[in-house]
Protein backbone atom coordinates (compact mmCIF):
# COMPACT_ATOMS: atom_id res chain seq x y z
CA UNK A 1 0.00 0.00 0.00
CA UNK A 2 1.25 3.69 -0.74
CA UNK A 3 1.28 6.35 1.37
CA UNK A 4 -0.64 8.44 -0.89
CA UNK A 5 -3.48 5.12 -0.89
CA UNK A 6 -3.59 6.47 3.28
CA UNK A 7 -4.07 9.64 2.51
CA UNK A 8 -6.89 9.16 -0.22
CA UNK A 9 -8.58 6.62 2.43
CA UNK A 10 -7.91 9.31 5.57
CA UNK A 11 -9.28 12.50 3.35
CA UNK A 12 -13.21 11.59 1.97
CA UNK A 13 -14.99 14.26 0.79
CA UNK A 14 -17.86 13.09 3.50
CA UNK A 15 -15.15 13.07 6.47
CA UNK A 16 -12.94 16.33 8.03
CA UNK A 17 -10.17 16.10 7.46
CA UNK A 18 -7.61 13.90 9.97
CA UNK A 19 -4.31 14.67 11.77
CA UNK A 20 -3.16 11.51 10.48
CA UNK A 21 -4.70 12.69 6.54
CA UNK A 22 -2.39 15.92 7.37
CA UNK A 23 0.44 13.92 8.58
CA UNK A 24 0.73 11.85 5.54
CA UNK A 25 -0.24 14.42 3.05
CA UNK A 26 2.93 14.30 0.73
CA UNK A 27 4.25 17.12 -1.51
CA UNK A 28 3.37 16.64 -5.89
CA UNK A 29 4.14 18.69 -8.69
CA UNK A 30 1.55 20.55 -8.10
CA UNK A 31 0.30 22.32 -5.77
CA UNK A 32 -2.81 20.79 -3.80
CA UNK A 33 -5.63 21.58 -1.06
CA UNK A 34 -7.06 18.73 1.59
CA UNK A 35 -9.82 20.47 2.77
CA UNK A 36 -11.52 20.37 6.18
CA UNK A 37 -14.14 21.66 5.69
CA UNK A 38 -16.16 24.77 6.22
CA UNK A 39 -13.58 27.18 4.59
CA UNK A 40 -10.73 25.87 6.03
CA UNK A 41 -7.84 24.01 4.20
CA UNK A 42 -4.36 22.38 4.16
CA UNK A 43 -2.49 23.52 1.06
CA UNK A 44 0.44 21.38 0.54
CA UNK A 45 3.07 22.60 -1.79
CA UNK A 46 5.86 20.75 -4.17
CA UNK A 47 8.95 21.60 -1.42
CA UNK A 48 7.13 19.84 1.34
CA UNK A 49 5.83 23.07 3.20
CA UNK A 50 1.55 22.53 4.32
CA UNK A 51 -0.21 25.50 4.95
CA UNK A 52 -3.64 26.05 7.21
CA UNK A 53 -5.53 28.62 5.23
CA UNK A 54 -9.32 30.02 5.41
CA UNK A 55 -10.98 30.46 2.30
CA UNK A 56 -13.92 33.00 2.68
CA UNK A 57 -16.30 36.04 1.20
CA UNK A 58 -16.55 39.22 2.21
CA UNK A 59 -18.07 41.91 -0.14
CA UNK A 60 -18.85 39.34 -2.72
CA UNK A 61 -14.85 38.91 -3.04
CA UNK A 62 -13.02 35.65 -2.84
CA UNK A 63 -10.68 36.72 -0.06
CA UNK A 64 -8.04 33.53 1.98
CA UNK A 65 -6.02 33.61 5.15
CA UNK A 66 -3.32 32.22 6.45
CA UNK A 67 -3.81 29.94 9.77
CA UNK A 68 -0.52 28.62 10.63
CA UNK A 69 1.92 26.55 9.10
CA UNK A 70 1.88 22.82 9.60
CA UNK A 71 2.99 20.81 11.89
CA UNK A 72 3.71 23.95 14.10
CA UNK A 73 -0.40 24.70 13.95
CA UNK A 74 -1.97 21.25 14.22
CA UNK A 75 -5.49 20.43 12.95
CA UNK A 76 -7.32 21.40 16.48
CA UNK A 77 -5.88 25.52 16.27
CA UNK A 78 -6.51 25.90 13.04
CA UNK A 79 -10.33 24.92 13.04
CA UNK A 80 -10.32 27.31 16.63
CA UNK A 81 -8.98 29.95 14.39
CA UNK A 82 -11.65 28.90 11.44
CA UNK A 83 -14.24 29.29 14.33
CA UNK A 84 -13.04 32.57 15.32
CA UNK A 85 -12.53 34.17 11.54
CA UNK A 86 -16.03 32.80 11.03
CA UNK A 87 -17.22 34.48 13.91
CA UNK A 88 -15.80 37.66 12.67
CA UNK A 89 -17.34 37.51 9.29
CA UNK A 90 -20.76 37.13 11.40
CA UNK A 91 -20.23 40.63 13.08
CA UNK A 92 -19.23 41.84 9.47
CA UNK A 93 -15.55 42.34 10.10
CA UNK A 94 -13.09 41.69 7.39
CA UNK A 95 -10.64 38.89 9.22
CA UNK A 96 -7.81 39.91 6.71
CA UNK A 97 -8.22 43.55 7.08
CA UNK A 98 -8.63 42.51 11.10
CA UNK A 99 -5.40 40.84 11.38
CA UNK A 100 -3.80 43.87 9.20
CA UNK A 101 -4.49 46.16 12.07
CA UNK A 102 -3.22 44.05 14.59
CA UNK A 103 0.09 43.61 13.44
CA UNK A 104 0.09 47.13 12.37
CA UNK A 105 -0.84 48.01 16.10
CA UNK A 106 2.08 45.69 17.07
CA UNK A 107 4.90 47.34 15.18
CA UNK A 108 7.22 48.93 17.20
CA UNK A 109 6.78 52.57 16.69
CA UNK A 110 9.75 54.66 15.88
CA UNK A 111 11.04 56.63 18.88
CA UNK A 112 10.98 60.76 18.01
CA UNK A 113 14.21 62.51 16.70
CA UNK A 114 15.57 65.07 19.47
CA UNK A 115 17.72 68.02 18.77
CA UNK A 116 19.69 69.58 21.19
CA UNK A 117 21.90 73.10 21.34
CA UNK A 118 23.85 73.36 24.22
CA UNK A 119 25.79 76.49 25.42
CA UNK A 120 28.66 76.47 23.20
CA UNK A 121 26.34 76.05 20.08
CA UNK A 122 26.95 73.00 19.09
CA UNK A 123 24.01 70.48 17.76
CA UNK A 124 23.09 66.97 18.86
CA UNK A 125 20.75 64.73 16.85
CA UNK A 126 19.35 61.72 18.45
CA UNK A 127 17.20 59.07 16.53
CA UNK A 128 16.22 56.30 18.53
CA UNK A 129 19.94 54.54 19.88
CA UNK A 130 21.61 56.72 17.18
CA UNK A 131 23.44 60.31 17.92
CA UNK A 132 24.95 63.22 15.68
CA UNK A 133 26.89 65.57 17.01
CA UNK A 134 28.29 68.83 15.64
CA UNK A 135 30.74 71.32 16.17
CA UNK A 136 29.68 74.77 16.85
CA UNK A 137 31.29 75.62 13.79
CA UNK A 138 29.85 72.49 11.82
CA UNK A 139 26.31 73.78 13.11
CA UNK A 140 26.95 77.76 11.66
CA UNK A 141 27.43 76.19 8.35
CA UNK A 142 24.34 73.90 8.88
CA UNK A 143 22.42 77.21 9.87
CA UNK A 144 23.87 79.74 6.52
CA UNK A 145 22.89 76.12 4.27
CA UNK A 146 19.33 75.84 5.84
CA UNK A 147 18.94 80.01 5.27
CA UNK A 148 20.20 80.17 1.92
CA UNK A 149 18.27 77.11 0.65
CA UNK A 150 14.88 78.99 1.89
CA UNK A 151 16.03 81.92 0.00
CA UNK A 152 16.03 79.67 -3.34
CA UNK A 153 12.58 77.93 -3.12
CA UNK A 154 10.03 80.18 -4.55
CA UNK A 155 7.26 81.07 -2.27
CA UNK A 156 4.68 79.79 -4.91
CA UNK A 157 4.98 76.91 -7.40
CA UNK A 158 3.00 78.11 -10.73
CA UNK A 159 0.94 74.86 -11.81
CA UNK A 160 1.65 73.80 -15.42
Amino acid sequence: MRVTDDVDKAVSPKFALTPDAARLAVPMLRIYRLSDGGGLYLEVHPNGGKFWRFRYRYDGKQNSVSCGVFPAVQIEEARTLRGAFSDMLANGINPSAHIKAERAMQAVPVAPARFTLDSAGALSFRLASRRLSLTPAETLELRAFLDATRAVIPKETPCP
